[in-house]
């Protein structure tokens, strides 16, 4: 283990505290249902998040088959789809449903299902799902999004790759709480920073085009993409067109890096889930939402695409990637 990944998982426990046991559950003729919902494809039992939140059932005693059952919906990048959906998953007498996206946790939310959070809502307070992160109220719980220190550490990762950094172009979906709160935490991070904001936002597809042109008639130094299934969908795009222009850009997710994105900083998403799945539990075994704190995070990943960097003529400074937990080379 590199002795900065020691010195963060040392400082991960003092701020998560001690950890709570984990408990194995007896064996009975229940079944628990654990839903899914998010604006985006279904999760797989078998891969990715849904991969991670089964496996940590299993380490507290449910096995998939047996006394746990799995039902995942995703609207694809139809939101208009996740009432419906939601209704699916009430109708199949889900236990708890874990959300993705703040359209998904608003469906959840209005089922009156026991909901949790797992990523992709932003802050819960502000836009309404939770009365208090202490106190949630209702039948909502989960793990927050701290916008404000992430958009600073963000742009400061673009301030240490460009020290001259005037104007970034931010692209988000206007048409989601969630994200135009994170957009605003970025925005005012970057004029704390002086750092003139280039706002695009989008609400479909075909808005892209003119997020492009507007990049192409007044060039950006660097570009700062929010996450939702939007603009997850049309990523590909984003990654070309910094390609192209030779733009570097910083995202929230690890996946898009991997896709050939420059730079992203983000939540660790096996925490989230492993953590989700940990809540689930609790509820499985009687615990209401409404007493249920919600989280944070406590560990963040920094992924740099050094082939990208190459490909685009771009030299990362040897402090940057010592920060980095992971280089693609």
């Amino acid at each position: 283990m590199k002795r900065r990944d020691f010195i963060r998982l040392i400082g991960s426990a003092a701020i998560a505290g001690p950890l709570a046991p984990v408990t194995t559950l007896a064996q009975s003729s229940r079944l628990f249902r654990l839903g899914t919902l998010g604006a985006g494809p279904p999760m797989s039992a078998t891969a990715g998040d849904g991969a991670i939140l089964i496996d940590s059932l299993s380490t507290r005693g449910y096995t998939l088959g047996q006394n746990l059952a799995f039902e995942p919906r995703g609207a694809a990048g139809k939101k208009s789809q996740l009432p419906q959906l939601m209704q699916e998953l009430k109708a199949a007498k889900v236990d708890v449903v874990v959300t993705v996206s703040y359209p998904a946790a608003v469906a959840a939310k209005a089922s009156g299902v026991p909901t949790v959070i797992a990523s992709g809502s932003g802050d819960p307070v502000a836009t309404g799902l939770v009365d208090g992160l202490s106190r949630p109220g209702g039948n909502v719980t989960g793990i927050s999004d701290d916008a404000s220190t992430l958009s600073t550490k963000r742009l400061s990762l673009l301030k240490s790759l460009l020290p001259q950094l005037r104007r970034v172009a931010m692209l988000w979906n206007k048409d989601d709480l969630g994200m135009s709160l994170r957009y605003e935490a970025s925005a005012k991070a970057a004029r704390d920073m002086a750092v003139v904001v280039q706002p695009l936002g989008v609400r479909e597809p075909d808005d892209f085009n003119d997020a492009f042109t507007a990049m192409s008639r007044e060039m950006p130094d660097a570009i700062l993409m929010v996450s939702d299934s939007l603009t997850l969908l049309n990523r590909k795009r984003v990654i070309d067109f910094a390609a192209e222009h030779r733009v570097p850009a910083i995202y929230e997710a690890d996946t898009i890096v991997r896709d050939g994105g420059l730079m992203s900083y983000g939540a660790d998403r096996h925490e989230l889930f492993s953590r989700a799945a940990a809540l689930a539990d609790r509820i499985f075994k009687g615990a209401k939402p409404a007493d249920l704190p919600v989280e944070q995070p406590t560990r963040y990943h920094f992924v740099v695409n050094a082939k990208t960097a190459k490909t685009m003529g771009l030299e990362i400074p040897t402090h940057l990637i010592a920060l980095a937990d992971e280089v693609i080379e």
